[in-house]
C-alpha cells in the first residue's frame, strides 16, 4: 500500500488546538458547568460499555472532573468562552475493546474523536447525529462492523473521515461523497460499491477506498471534477476493469496516483504528462498495454513510477531517469524479467475497446426532426 504523506493543515489547527492545551490536572480543578455534567454520564457510560482496557487508559475516569481524565480534552466552549467542555476525545492504540454507548451524543460539543487502533466491536451509535461540532472522526483498525454508518452523513462539521481496516460491509452510499470532506477513509473492509458519478462533487484531499469490491470496476470520469482540491486517490485492489479515463489529466493537484492490483486495461493516457505535482504512480498489476507516454517520464517531481505485472511494448530513454522504477514483467523488448513472447503475443492480439465496459455515459439521444 503506497506510504500517504498528508499534508492537511486544517487537521494541524485542531491538534494544537486541543492537544496544546495544559492538562488542568496540575491546575485548581476546572469550574464544573452543567456541559461538564453531561460529559461525566457520557464518559462513566463509555467506562461501563469497556470490557477490557489492558493500558488503564480509562483508569483515571473517577469523579465528576472529567477534564482530568487521561485522552481527554477539554476547552471553552465554542458558544461561551466562560465556560469548558469537552473539546476532544483520544485513545488511540489503547487496545481498548467494548463498544460505543449511544451516551456519547450528550458530547455534543465533541469536535475530535480518535479511537483508532483498539477492538470496539458494533457500529457507530445514531446518536452521534447531535454531534454537530465533530470534526474529526477516526475509528480506523477496529472491530466495527455493519452497514456503512449512515449517521456521519448527519454531521455538518465533519471533515476528516477514517473508517478504514474495520468489517462495514455493503453499499457506501453516493451521499458520502457529496460530503464536505477533506480525508475520506474507507479502505480495508468488506463494501461492495460502485464509485458515483456524484463522485466528482467531492471536495477531498484524500481518498482511500483500497481493499473492497467495486461492483461495475468503473473508474468515473467525473473524477476530474476534483482538480480543484485532490492530491492523494489510492484505489488498490478493488476489481477496476475499465480503462483509465483520460480527463484525469486534469487532475493538477495530484500528487499521488495508485490503482495497482486491479484489471485495468489500455493504455496509460498521453493526458497523464499534464500531472506537474505528481510524485507516485502506480499501475501495477493490471493489464494496461501500449506505449508509456514520453511525457509522464517527464514529469518534473516523479520519483516512484511503478507499472510492473501489466502488457506495456514500449517506455521512453527517459523513463530510465526517474528514482524508482519497475518495469518487470510487460512486453518490452531489451529489458530483463520480461514475459514471454508467447504470453504477449496471445494478449496483445486480443484488441481493447474502452466503451465496451460500460463506464461511459452513452451519447445523447439527437433531436427530433422536425415535420
Amino acid at each position: 500500500m503506497t506510504s500517504l504523506n498528508l499534508h492537511l493543515p486544517l487537521f494541524g489547527f485542531f491538534f494544537f488546538l486541543f492537544f496544546s492545551l495544559p492538562n488542568p490536572s496540575f491546575q485548581q480543578p476546572i469550574p464544573l458547568n452543567p456541559r461538564l455534567d453531561k460529559a461525566y454520564i457520557a464518559l462513566q457510560a463509555f467506562k461501563h460499555a469497556i470490557v477490557s482496557d489492558p493500558k488503564n487508559f480509562t483508569g483515571d475516569w473517577c469523579g465528576p472532573h472529567v477534564c482530568n481524565y487521561t485522552g481527554v480534552y477539554c476547552a471553552p466552549a465554542p458558544d461561551d468562552q466562560h465556560i469548558y467542555t469537552v473539546a476532544g476525545i483520544d485513545l488511540n492504540h489503547g487496545n481498548i475493546s467494548g463498544c460505543l454507548p449511544a451516551d456519547l451524543g450528550l458530547l455534543t460539543d465533541l469536535a475530535l474523536l480518535h479511537i483508532n487502533s483498539n477492538l470496539f466491536s458494533g457500529t457507530l451509535p445514531e446518536s452521534f447525529s447531535s454531534l454537530k461540532l465533530l470534526f474529526e472522526l477516526d475509528a480506523s483498525n477496529n472491530l466495527l462492523s455493519g452497514p456503512f454508518p449512515s449517521v456521519v452523513l448527519k454531521l455538518p462539521s465533519l471533515k476528516f473521515l477514517d473508517i478504514r481496516f474495520n468489517s462495514f460491509h455493503g453499499d457506501v452510499p453516493k451521499e458520502a461523497f457529496d460530503l464536505k470532506l477533506d480525508a475520506f477513509f474507507v479502505n480495508d473492509n468488506n463494501f461492495q460499491f460502485s464509485l458515483p458519478e456524484n463522485i466528482g462533487n467531492s471536495p477531498v484531499s484524500v481518498l482511500v477506498v483500497a481493499n473492497n469490491q467495486l461492483i461495475n470496476g468503473c473508474l468515473p470520469r467525473s473524477l476530474a471534477n476534483m482538480s480543484q482540491t485532490l492530491n492523494e486517490i489510492i484505489i488498490q485492489n478493488s476489481n477496476l476493469s475499465s480503462c483509465i479515463p483520460p480527463e484525469l489529466g486534469n487532475l493538477v493537484n495530484l500528487t499521488v496516483f495508485d490503482v495497482a492490483f486491479n484489471n485495468l486495461v489500455g493504455p496509460l493516457p498521453e493526458s497523464f504528462g499534464n500531472l506537474k505535482k505528481l510524485e507516485q504512480l502506480n499501475v501495477a498489476h493490471n493489464k494496461l498495454s501500449g506505449d508509456i507516454p514520453e511525457s509522464i517520464c517527464e514529469l518534473p517531481r516523479l520519483k516512484n513510477f511503478t507499472f510492473s505485472y501489466n502488457y506495456f511494448c514500449g517506455v521512453p530513454e527517459k523513463c530510465s531517469k526517474i528514482r524508482r522504477r519497475d518495469d518487470r514483467e510487460n512486453c518490452i523488448p531489451y529489458r530483463p524479467k520480461q514475459r514471454s513472447e508467447e504470453e504477449c503475443s496471445a494478449f496483445l492480439a486480443q484488441p481493447v475497446h474502452c466503451d465496451a465496459f460500460g463506464c461511459m455515459a452513452p451519447p445523447p439521444s439527437p433531436p427530433p426532426v422536425p415535420y
